[in-house]
């Protein structure tokens, strides 16, 4: 099996809004399913299946085809796909608020759905994916999507906000160390009026939203882990104890952290 992971960086006016896009790319042998767990995260994702689709894996046993392209929201639990055959998946990683300042709508009538681009309002879905799908190459992929993203860009009512900010403070901080009242005092809003506009553009309260970032860092530490135990692990992304991590880490994931970082977890191919 051979599975490919790569990024490529938008253009520096879709920064506010585009974190990167990405690319997933695999060859399944014959009789060799490829199982993708996609963990909780924050943040939002444009998918384009430009090579085959997943089938989604429930809880109870059953299955059924995901999308051929379309919207994941903010998700505060992990979802199970499975591939029967090699595979290609181009992405696009947004702040969560990208989704009410390009698409019009709340991240929080999004947060845990996945969403056809049939299903968003008008044509522009359906036609993005129709020029999509076909393109010749990944970086002709970023192109397209691209320009429509500058379009919505240029046409946004409504520019960067006390909330955007804080959305974006908790994502490049980690998630951790961060009193939620503290934050909105920086910002200049009660707590209520931020609570209540922080949900409505990154789908979760504050504080949830910030252990599902904290968690995310988590997840990246896998990177940097020789000579690491869990409890470093906890420590360097601000849990106050290795059960508080041992907790979320379940919780997000599906997996026990040590399975996760030591064992050969379900979909960890990629990384």
């Amino acid at each position: 099996m051979d599975i490919r992971y790569y990024t490529i960086v938008p253009p520096p006016v879709l920064a506010p809004y585009v974190r990167f896009y990405w690319v997933l790319e695999g060859s399944v042998p014959p009789g060799t399913p490829y199982v993708y767990r996609s963990m909780a995260d924050g943040c939002a994702e444009l998918l384009f299946h430009y090579h085959n689709r997943f089938d989604e894996l429930y809880a109870d046993g059953s299955e059924a085809p995901s999308f051929t392209s379309g919207l994941h929201g903010p998700a505060r639990k992990y979802s199970r796909f499975r591939v029967q055959n090699g595979f290609g998946i181009f992405g696009a990683y947004l702040y969560p608020f990208a989704l009410q300042a390009l698409l019009g709508i709340p991240a929080a009538e999004f947060s845990n759905r996945m969403v056809s681009l049939d299903e968003l309002p008008g044509n522009e879905g359906r036609e993005l994916e129709e020029r999509i799908l076909p393109a010749a190459d990944n970086m002709q992929r970023a192109r397209i999507l691209s320009a429509f993203l500058e379009k919505k860009c240029l046409a946004a009512k409504n520019g960067p906000s006390a909330v955007t900010a804080a959305i974006r403070h908790i994502v490049h901080g980690g998630g951790a160390g961060i009193p939620i009242e503290k934050l909105a005092s920086e910002y200049c809003l009660s707590l209520r009026q931020f609570e209540r506009n922080f949900k409505q553009q990154a789908g979760f309260s504050p504080r949830l939203f910030a252990r599902i970032i904290r968690f995310q860092s988590a997840l990246a530490g896998r990177d940097t882990l020789p000579g690491k135990n869990l409890a470093q692990i906890a420590l360097d992304c601000g849990y106050y104890d290795q059960s508080h991590f041992i907790h979320d880490f379940r919780e997000f994931s599906g997996h026990h952290p040590r399975h996760y970082f030591y064992g050969a977890a379900e979909g960890t191919e990629w990384r």
